[in-house]
């Protein structure tokens, strides 16, 4: 039977015990065996729950997937994320410091440099993947602290009219050093980069030298 895709984008009703297993198992799966190589019975298998069960409260392995990269997203800790507050009196390098931070931590304390290889491997193939990495992760962490910026352009503390290319702008800078690398497995590089701090504090004043007032 053919899998049907789902468009929702808003959160499931879940009960957090057989899902938060499910969602789990399923990550383990996909990321060491790729989209292709999982079934529902396999990750029925490995939650310890039956396959109705996963039928049940997902409908298919697409669902699966979906809500499998809805729940590694929410891992994410930087402004507006899983409810933290943001300081909105809080100067241009302390946001900019602290959120540079979240994208290290996040790459570095959970599984997102296989999961970003995850994507590129399985893109060119089922291109809806790397459209919910994005749709469902890196576009709304994106949006987020572009509207911290456009609260510190607000405040006087930033000359920035487009603040979503300023924001996906200081993002690269970041990721170049923190991310992608270990994504690429450029072994090489990873050994040789400079430690995390002197490339967030690099990022932040050439960010400022642009978009400084």
């Amino acid at each position: 039977m053919k899998e049907q895709r789902t468009s929702g984008s808003g959160p499931r009703a879940r009960t957090p015990g057989s899902d938060e297993k499910i969602l789990a198992a399923a990550k383990e799966l996909f990321l060491a065996d790729r989209y292709d190589g999982v079934t529902l019975e396999r990750v029925a298998e490995r939650a310890g729950v039956s396959r109705q069960t996963v039928y049940n409260r997902f409908g298919a392995k697409e669902t699966v997937f979906r809500e499998m990269v809805r729940h590694h997203w929410a891992a994410f800790d930087g402004p507006d994320r899983r409810g933290i507050e943001w300081d909105g009196g809080a100067s241009a390098e302390d946001v900019l410091r602290g959120f540079a931070r979240s994208l290290q931590r996040f790459a570095t304390e959970t599984d997102q440099i296989r999961f970003a290889r995850l994507v590129v491997a399985e893109s060119g193939r089922l291109p809806w993947i790397a459209d919910e990495f994005y749709r469902l992760g890196k576009g709304p962490v994106a949006a987020a602290f572009a509207a911290c910026l456009d609260d510190l352009a607000g405040r006087g503390l930033l000359r920035c009219q487009d603040t979503y290319l300023a924001a996906r702008q200081f993002m690269g800078l970041v990721q170049e050093f923190l991310v992608w690398p270990g994504v690429m497995a450029f072994a090489e590089e990873v050994a040789g980069q400079p430690a995390a701090e002197v490339v967030i504090e690099e990022a932040v004043r050439t960010f400022l030298a642009r978009y400084g007032p």
